[in-house]
């Protein structure tokens, strides 16, 4: 900046890295400076390029900046003048600079989020994509709905990069967690329980469970089937089923039952089908997860960041 250097004035070092220093900073550095060795210095240039640079800009404004003598630098009355238009363009060139660099720094790309059952209806989905977007805007996000049967497989095969779902899940997978909620009992309409308000585990003890195809991990439908029973009771299962459509469709048609997350009675209300309470049935759980081995990848980095914010809020 073309300022005369007042004592005790702290020095703006202004590294350029190799490349020539804008003029205006040559000059902002010696009328700080008001002696061309320091002023080169801190600017990281040669000082026979700073006077280049000075006899330069003076030529191209036609007026003499600086009067120089074998022992003094001073500014001419022309230079003080010209002191605000100056600060004006180095701050504009830094905030230039800045602007420039934060740009850089975004975030862009394509990020494919899958989502099970209702999970992209869910408060804390649409907080977490809205929140990963205000932050990241560049970021194209493209939201898959999946079946039950595939969405860990939807994983592995790297078709997805993050999935909203319903954990357990298996070896491989990481999880932020994002919600708790209760478990319902999912009966058919005609069974006598569904005319209660609440119900136990042991009262379903002889009611077929749906189940699904053997690609599903078997840690995670074990959990949703609650296999095992308390007391070692066996769990007898039925007809198999793909996907939350086709289970709701089996125990609507009376060939078994199954546990659904409490918001499935209100997301999911089906001809045939009841939601009772389960007073002794584990609550479940909410996350979105990614694979361990993609972890540090920068999109699901970000996506991961998000899902912690809307946790913790």
């Amino acid at each position: 900046m073309l300022a005369e250097r007042s004592p005790g004035r702290e020095r703006r070092r202004v590294p350029i890295h190799g490349h020539r220093a804008p003029t205006s900073c040559g000059c902002v550095a010696l009328a700080e400076e008001l002696h061309f060795s320091r002023a080169a210095a801190r600017l990281f240039i040669t000082q026979s390029a700073l006077s280049q640079q000075i006899k330069d800009l003076e030529r191209r404004l036609g007026v003499q900046l600086f009067d120089r003598s074998s022992r003094t630098v001073t500014l001419t009355p022309q230079g003080r003048v010209l002191l605000a238009d100056a600060r004006g363009v180095v701050a504009a060139m830094d905030r230039l600079s800045h602007s420039a660099s934060t740009q850089a720094r975004r975030l862009s790309g394509r990020l494919v989020v899958g989502t099970v059952g209702a999970e992209a209806a869910m408060p804390y989905t649409r907080a977490v994509l809205s929140l990963l977007h205000t932050r990241h805007p560049q970021v194209q996000i493209d939201v898959r709905s999946l079946h039950f049967a595939d969405h860990f497989d939807a994983l592995f095969r790297h078709d997805v990069d993050v999935v909203f779902l319903r954990p357990p899940v298996p070896d491989g997978i990481e999880v932020q967690h994002l919600a708790t909620e209760d478990r319902l009992a999912c009966l058919p309409a005609s069974d006598p329980l569904a005319e209660r308000s609440r119900i136990t585990l042991a009262q379903l003890a002889d009611r077929p469970v749906i189940d699904v195809p053997p690609q599903v991990p078997r840690v995670w439908w074990d959990f949703w089937a609650v296999d095992p029973r308390p007391g070692d009771t066996p769990v007898r299962y039925g007809p198999v089923a793909s996907d939350v459509e086709g289970l709701l469709h089996l125990v609507a048609r009376g060939e078994g039952m199954c546990f659904l997350p409490a918001a499935a009675r209100d997301l999911f209300p089906r001809p045939g089908v009841s939601y009772v309470e389960v007073t002794d049935l584990p609550p479940s759980t909410a996350g979105l997860a990614w694979l361990r081995s993609n972890r540090t990848e920068p999109l699901i980095k970000a996506a991961a960041g998000a899902a912690r914010c809307v946790a913790v809020a």
